[in-house]
């Protein structure tokens, strides 16, 4: 996760004249969507109770009460593609609300709410039954693990501690055209308040419609302020700071394309003509996402060529955007990987050009970020993973960020100038597929002078400033001690460490691929033991198997492995704490701690004691975790979250149950947990 030491970026070498680099810099006229300084998702508006018999608001329905409602249906408009530099038209399905207009940027609008509340979003699905009969079966395929139904959908809140049965956080519901059904989150007064997201999670679809942006930010705000007894939220710490600018910003990858009279997508060769080089929209053309593979079910994948496709990572919807910032000003950053698989590596560095256009990357993306980006890398501090606060904030320069990650990060600039917002890897380990991607561009930070935010001092020095002015007395000095111990947040984390001396058993999984040969389609499974070990039997997803029976009020250890290549674990309802982690070949080394070297793969770094829902498993190492299965039973699903191997039944199905009682108690799975096939 994290990079540590040389404060220098080494980038492929791209020779450039002065010509070139000139006409790099000074492109024509931008996108609205490009340049522009991302404005936040809008936030979902709430409707007002239901009347009583009188025709007045119930009084029972009170501040705690959050009715929204969420619409699903296709939209038409616009992205801008650097490589044209004109936005390009598509018709994707997307969320949208009544009474507003249908947005002009693909990105779905924020839910807000606070511990305590009580949270019914009716979901009305309005597209239509069957868009295009050649890819899609439809709902009425025999095999569950084959992409199907893909206007069938419900709706999952990623990393909240809810009920997963009934109304609850259930997915294994198909919403399908036309049915309208309300959500309800009953939100616990103790829960953490932190940066989470909800997404379509219907098996057959979920990757087509995420990938489509149906995807949004679910913001859970706290305003309980630490005693000498009870930890606070650290939402009272940061809205303390002076001048504090928040900032939602949802990283999608929304990898549309133009279809030719063979419904087959466009796509260009390299000069070998052996590889796709990018895709393309010839003028007139509608983009879209419509399919997973080709026709024939093989060859050009959709999802496995995001790095082939040449399209660029938005965020809020916007492509390239820059972000405007003063000298110095604390923005807390809650960045949200809401795409379908591949893996974004956030770094910001100083750029060589006094003036960046954005709008010239398309020429030549790799010489852009040559001639206009430097080698300088800009630190800041992450101070929560996946919603949840940490113990201390993390002094880092980058961000691993692998579907369904969150980090909450505070973003301070004290050089005035213009920064590069780049996506690196370097290790075919580190990325989902296993292929190290080239360095892309995700946009700019345009950071001015600004003299008295300037005379505030260090992150450090402005956050023991809010302390001094915000923190109860019977708890300040403890405070602001700690935040001058390297940005300690003991005061402010919502979970204990999980002792050994509660663990009442354990659990082990395996994510596997196997493909007898290439002209098969590849088998995605998960194993109830780890690779190698004795009965090792990986499955594929079956809705009327149950695969883990836990139980309430208990706390257990995993032990997670990938065979072959890596695939990010997520399991719903309850997060987890990592333990260790550690390669098979030197197993005696944990590469969790702060500051090891895991061979120069950063993403590791500092996690052991973090509190996550989703993480990357690495093929060939082991993952330790913990977990404890609290307040709610019923059930729900572990998968990867690579959301197209959870589609084609990288998935298990678990059920939290009673002591003693079983999954029939709960209401187990059934023979079709979706109503249909």
């Amino acid at each position: 996760m994290f990079i540590r030491g040389s404060n220098t970026l080494s980038l492929r070498a791209f020779a450039l004249g002065t010509a070139a680099i000139s006409a790099l810099l000074t492109a024509g006229a931008a996108s609205a969507q490009s340049g522009s300084d991302p404005a936040d998702p809008p936030e979902l508006k709430r409707r007002g109770p239901p009347a009583n018999a009188q025709g007045r608001p119930s009084v029972a329905d009170a501040t705690n009460q959050v009715r929204l409602d969420l619409n699903i249906e296709y939209v038409e408009g616009q992205i801008y593609n650097p490589f044209t530099g004109l936005e390009d038209k598509v018709r994707l399905r997307s969320y949208t609300q009544d009474g507003l207009p249908l947005p002009a940027r693909f990105v779905s609008p924020t839910i807000v709410a606070k511990p305590g509340d009580t949270v019914r979003v009716k979901l009305n699905n309005r597209l239509p039954a069957v868009t295009m009969p050649s890819y899609d079966a439809g709902c009425a395929s025999a095999e569950h693990n084959v992409p199907h139904c893909f206007n069938g959908t419900n709706l999952h809140t990623h990393g909240l501690n809810v009920n997963p049965s009934g109304n609850g956080d259930n997915v294994l519901l198909s919403i399908n055209p036309g049915v309208n059904f309300e959500y309800e989150y009953a939100i616990s007064p103790e829960h953490a308040a932190g940066t989470f997201w909800y997404h379509t999670h219907r098996h057959g679809s979920t990757a087509l419609q995420v990938s489509s942006g149906m995807a949004g930010a679910l913001l859970i705000k706290g305003d309980r302020l630490p005693t000498p007894t009870t930890n606070g939220d650290l939402d009272t710490l940061l809205n303390g700071v002076r001048n504090l600018k928040e900032r939602t910003l949802i990283f999608q990858q929304i990898q549309y394309g133009c279809l030719d009279s063979n419904d087959d997508y466009k796509f260009q060769l390299n000069s070998a003509g052996n590889a796709v080089k990018r895709w393309y929209c010839d003028a007139g053309d509608t983009g879209g996402i419509e399919t997973y593979l080709d026709k024939n079910g093989l060859g050009f994948g959709t999802f496995s060529s995001w790095g082939q496709s040449g399209r660029y990572t938005t965020i809020n919807g916007y492509v390239l955007p820059t972000f405007q910032m003063k000298q110095n000003q604390i923005e807390r950053w809650r960045m949200i990987h809401g795409g379908v698989r591949d893996t974004i590596r956030v770094i910001f560095v100083r750029a060589n050009s006094p003036t960046i256009d954005p709008r010239a990357a398309g020429q030549d993306e790799a010489a852009f970020i040559q001639a206009a980006c430097g080698n300088q890398t800009q630190f800041f501090n992450v101070v929560a993973a996946d919603g949840i606060t940490l113990n201390k904030a993390l002094s880092t320069r980058n961000v691993t960020m692998q579907p369904g990650y969150r980090w909450d990060t505070l973003m301070s600039f004290p050089n005035v100038g213009e920064y590069c917002m780049l996506d690196v890897t370097s290790q075919s380990t580190e990325s989902v597929g296993g292929v190290s991607g080239p360095t892309r561009l995700l946009g700019f930070v345009k950071v001015v002078p600004d003299a008295a935010q300037a005379a505030r001092g260090t992150p450090t020095q402005q956050l023991v400033d809010s302390a001094s002015r915000v923190m109860p007395a019977d708890v300040r000095a403890a405070v602001i001690a700690d935040l001058n111990n390297g940005l300690t947040l003991t005061r402010f984390t919502p979970l204990k460490t999980i002792q050994a001396s509660e663990l009442s058993g354990g659990q082990q999984l395996t994510f596997d691929i196997q493909q007898p040969n290439p002209a098969v389609q590849a088998t995605f499974m998960v194993a109830n033991q780890l690779v190698g070990s004795a009965g090792y039997n990986p499955q594929p997803y079956n809705p009327a198997r149950l695969d883990r029976k836990l139980t309430l009020g208990t706390a257990e250890e995993w032990k997670l492995t990938s065979n072959g290549t890596g695939h990010p674990f997520h399991i719903h309802v309850n997060p987890f704490e990592i333990v260790s982690i550690t390669n098979n070949a030197n197993p005696s080394v944990d590469v969790s701690i702060p500051g090891s070297f895991d061979n120069g793969d950063p993403q590791y770094v500092g996690l052991k004691g973090m509190w996550k829902d989703t993480l990357w498993i690495k093929p060939n190492y082991t993952v330790t975790i913990r977990t404890r299965y609290e307040r709610y039973i019923g059930d729900f699903v572990l998968h990867c979250h690579i959301l197209d191997h959870e589609d084609m039944g990288m998935m298990q199905n678990v059920a939290i149950v009673l002591p003693g009682g079983t999954s029939a108690s709960v209401n187990g799975p059934q023979a079709d947990a979706h109503g249909v096939h």
